[in-house]
């Protein structure tokens, strides 16, 4: 077996492996075996065009032909010519394909079920990948550079998955690409000799050269493989992150130590529930005769820095057996009742947090579970959610009244401390604001209904989930001007006045009531999800307000016992909409009852969070994923966008004087050429510029203008070869145009659209690599100082 033909065999192989990250992603992982055949297919029609032999560029044309006729063959067949040409249809067709994917990525949870469109995108981009790897590594024999494009593909499977196997899919890229290198380097490393030492021992007949780097490669690749799996076991644990979002590290061993990280949950909660579609996410079936009050509570956000809330860094243990403790300052004179709810979870809905009524006294669910005793929340551990779960929750209905709350007594020092702590960036206004809606009030209890009141009902706040209002310590502040936002922004801005009142405060995420069915449930959607602040009272414990309008229920004890009150009512569910959303806009940026009765209310998942910065991922992973997406942007358009600027350069604004007459002649002439090349009239050097500008002219059937352009370049080329003192000939750009239009025109549609995106001009970069890096070479060993050691002789 040639060399170059195990050096595509091992292309194909690293390319395989890497793209087996992807695994993970959709289900059923069937699409792997027919990417494993297409890219076969594609390496083959390689390695014959490498054979016949075809030039690089064109080779590389080939196989980008052959993989598109092979995804027309597989997708859209009855939508090209003779089922394997694609033609207009065709593409329009990959393009509602790819639209579809796109809509399908952003619709399901990973993992995602194989609609056309996801399978295009995975094989396309298998193909796309692959290609470029062959490229680099067999067709340009460089097989280093050829590990950019795979780890491209591992980091997009990587940064989607939360599989437990990730270092599985990481130990296969990575020996798919250790063995290209092994394969590349085979011939090139033979004259290392022994570097491990010991003697050269291969088969019979296999050249002592090629076992020595063959074993030496291996050597080099075990121990770099295990470096890279051992050396994070000696690193600190770094929970979170942008590829890790839930936080699934909770802990260590399976004891009852551990912490949880502080990373927001709302980050999670957006990449499960940002989708367009309000599909169900749990059944609920519970012995509460008023099920409006159901909120099922994820985990509370307690840590603010001035610019988002997150939950702290809490000591977690095991789920206690029996009952749970009593909720942190509820007193036995309070009215309660012990309730018993049934959650069932879709399938694929995953959560690290697990949705509960609030406070739980008991759970009974399988699995690796931890208890965080202060949020009373349980987290799933090493990688445990809430994925087609079914469990039973006994929790408190407890049933303060107005008078308690308002008698309640200072809460203890510590608690009051660590909850209505606010850092010193969040702007004054915050503050003052809080003071002036709560005017006039005696104590916290009515401080908390005033400031519920003021986003409810007197402030002019409406609710709208497109709205943006701005980033950083401002967000808050600017939120209060504008008066438009959705749950996230109206919980965080009570909790932060609140808190400026020395009223201990937190944010809650979790559900909102859902919607009862006939059957007994509760159904609850994707647009339930929510967020809303708890206040804490001394004897009554953390109590749950609605600042938000239009969502969920107001708390009874927050409403005054008159008949003429102007307060929503309280028994009022969260109101679900159809499961066909209306095709007509709403008339209003808010969310009135009746459009959520007749029209439904856009999701409130995509801004699951204030667009803030503190607790995204951090700007240098924002710039990384930013320049990445760039480049995937700009490299299949880098020798379209590099054919442009030569064309502008050459025909700029020079050669207006005698002193650049020549540069500019031969400028123009290169342009020209290289516009016949692009669409296929190949330079022939040995012509004469009189002889060439006719075979341009006749190749490209120009019409009498266009060919007297031509003949004007050349003549202006000859006075520049021959001429003693070549004079400047004007107009000589516009000639290039014309003809550049003329040789456009004749061409086919196909020949445009290569001449425009993969000219076959650009091909002159690579050639002129060789040249380059000789020059600067050259010119680095001019620099080079010499050092000698100075002279002994004395003058």
């Amino acid at each position: 077996m040639s060399g170059r033909l195990r050096l595509t065999l091992a292309s194909w192989a690293a390319t395989l492996l890497t793209a087996c990250a992807l695994l993970p992603l959709v289900e059923p992982p069937s699409w792997i075996v027919l990417a494993a055949f297409l890219l076969a297919v594609q390496s083959g029609v390689g390695a014959v065009a490498r054979r016949v032999p075809l030039a690089r560029p064109l080779t590389v044309a080939v196989q980008a032909l052959a993989a598109l006729v092979l995804l027309t063959l597989v997708f859209a067949r009855e939508h090209a010519f003779a089922g394997l040409l694609p033609g207009p249809d065709a593409f329009r067709f990959f393009a509602g394909l790819l639209d579809q994917g796109g809509t399908d990525v952003g619709r399901y949870a990973i993992p995602a079920p194989l609609s056309e469109g996801i399978r295009l995108m995975l094989i396309g981009g298998v193909l796309v990948i692959g290609l470029l790897v062959d490229a680099l590594a067999v067709t340009f024999r460089s097989a280093a550079p050829a590990g950019l494009p795979l780890l491209a593909l591992y980091s997009v499977a990587a940064g989607l998955s939360d599989s437990g196997a990730a270092w599985l899919w990481f130990l296969l890229a990575a020996a798919g690409y250790l063995m290209l290198l092994l394969v590349e380097g085979r011939d090139r490393l033979s004259q290392w000799g022994r570097v491990f030492g010991g003697a050269s021992q291969g088969s019979p007949g296999e050249p002592d050269g090629a076992r020595v780097p063959m074993r030496t490669g291996r050597r080099i690749g075990v121990l770099s493989v295990g470096i890279a799996l051992v050396a994070p076991l000696a690193l600190p644990t770094m929970n979170g992150g942008l590829l890790d979002p839930a936080g699934s590290g909770v802990g260590s061993g399976s004891g009852g130590g551990g912490t949880i990280s502080a990373v927001n949950p709302l980050v999670s909660l957006r990449d499960s529930l940002n989708v367009d579609e309000d599909r169900q996410v749990m059944s609920v079936r519970s012995e509460a005769e008023n099920v409006s009050d159901l909120y099922l509570r994820i985990v509370s956000l307690d840590d603010f820095d001035g610019t988002t809330w997150k939950p702290s860094k809490r000591s977690i243990t095991t789920v206690p057996d029996g009952a749970f403790p009593t909720p942190a300052g509820l007193g036995p004179d309070i009215e309660r009742e012990e309730i018993g709810t049934t959650i069932s979870t879709a399938d694929w809905y995953g959560q690290d947090w697990l949705p509960m009524p609030y406070p739980p006294s008991g759970v009974d669910i399988r699995g690796n579970w931890r208890y965080e005793p202060v949020g009373m929340t349980l987290v799933g551990d090493h990688g445990q959610n809430t994925r087609g779960l079914t469990y039973q929750v006994r929790s408190l209905d407890v049933r303060p009244t107005a008078e308690q709350l308002a008698d309640a007594s200072a809460p203890p020092a510590a608690l009051e401390r660590d909850y209505t702590e606010l850092p010193d960036s969040l702007p004054a206004m915050v503050s003052r604001t809080a003071r002036e809606v709560t005017e006039g009030a005696t104590n916290a209890y009515d401080q908390a209904v005033m400031l519920q009141d003021y986003f409810t009902l007197t402030g002019g706040f409406e609710y709208d989930t497109e709205v943006d209002v701005g980033s950083g310590s401002e967000a808050i502040a600017r939120f209060l001007r504008e008066k438009e936002g959705f749950c996230v922004h109206f919980s965080f801005a009570m909790a932060s006045m609140a808190r400026s009142l020395d009223i201990p405060a937190r944010v809650a995420v979790g559900f909102a009531p859902g919607t009862p069915q006939a059957n007994g449930t509760v159904a609850v959607g994707l647009r339930d999800a929510h967020a809303w602040p708890e206040l804490y009272f001394e004897g009554v414990g953390w109590t749950r307000f609605e600042p938000t309008p239009t969502r969920g229920s107001v708390p009874e004890y927050t409403v005054p016992e008159t008949p003429d009150s102007a307060l929503p009512d309280p028994a009022r569910p969260s109101a679900a909409e159809p499961s066909e959303p209306s095709a007509a806009p709403s008339e209003s940026e808010s969310c009135s009852v009746q459009q959520r009765l007749l029209d439904g209310c856009a999701s409130e998942a995509p801004l699951a969070t204030l667009p803030t910065g503190g607790d995204g991922p951090k700007w240098y992973a924002v710039l990384g994923w930013v320049l990445g997406g760039l480049a995937v942007l700009v490299l299949p358009l880098a020798p379209m966008l590099w054919r442009l600027r030569t064309r502008s350069v050459r025909l700029g604004a020079h050669g207006r004087s005698e002193a650049d007459t020549a540069s500019h002649a031969l400028a123009v002439w290169d342009e020209l050429t290289d516009t016949a090349w692009d669409v296929g009239i190949s330079p022939d050097e040995s012509l004469t510029p009189r002889r060439a500008a006719a075979r341009i002219v006749r190749l490209g059937r120009l019409d009498p203008e266009a060919a007297a352009s031509v003949h004007r370049v050349a003549d202006a080329v000859e006075q520049v070869l021959y001429a003693p003192q070549p004079r400047p000939m004007a107009g000589l750009t516009d000639d290039v145009r014309r003809v550049a239009a003329g040789l456009m025109s004749g061409a086919v549609r196909g020949m445009r659209l290569r001449a425009l995106f993969l000219p076959r001009s650009a091909v002159r970069v690579v050639w002129a690599v060789p040249a380059r890096w000789a020059a600067v070479r050259d010119h680095a060993l001019v620099l080079r100082p010499t050092w000698r050691r100075p002279s002994r002789q004395q003058g």
